[in-house]
């Protein structure tokens, strides 16, 4: 009998992501407490980019985004957002999407895998996923509550299970 196996990956959707972004638009032009602050939510290239006068209202801003990310079903982990900055006149949070396992993420989940899964289970690194396989599928899927049930620092789908 072949090996069954399912990859690992770290991806956002980029509809969803889009959607949320417009959400977190639409609701900061709406609302009465961002009215005159020069607020704004936008793509700049690949990262949103909030904009607001003062340091508390960008955060704010932040927060508003971050809820539409969870609606959407966007995990946080997946965004990477830095830190008010001023720039001129207003100040700036740039927010990054995460895509992809780097390496040393998937280093980390390689070892998890080889110390607390199952013996029969093997994981490879195939640039920025992972392919573990094994010949038992019960392995398979005890160790992917293995891995959604540990504290790693990005969010992680299991695809192609087979």
């Amino acid at each position: 009998m072949a090996d069954s196996s399912f990859d690992i990956v770290s991806k956002v959707d980029k509809m969803e992501a889009d959607n949320a972004v417009n959400q977190a638009r639409k609701e900061v032009e709406q609302r009465y407490d961002f009215k005159g602050t020069d607020a704004s939510v936008d793509w700049s290239g690949e990262k949103v980019l909030l904009k607001a006068n003062t340091e508390e209202r960008v955060k704010a801003i932040l927060d508003v985004l971050e809820s539409k990310f969870i609606k959407r079903g966007i995990s946080l982990k997946s965004l990477d957002a830095g830190e008010p900055y001023p720039s001129g006149k207003e100040y700036r949070i740039e927010v990054g999407l995460k895509n992809g396992i780097e390496s040393d993420q998937a280093k980390k989940i390689s070892k998890l895998i080889r110390d607390e899964a199952p013996k029969s289970v093997k994981s490879q690194i195939q640039g920025d996923e992972l392919r573990v396989q094994s010949k038992s599928r019960d392995d398979l899927q005890s160790t992917i509550a293995l891995l959604k049930g540990s504290d790693l620092d990005i969010d992680l789908q299991f695809i192609n299970f087979r």
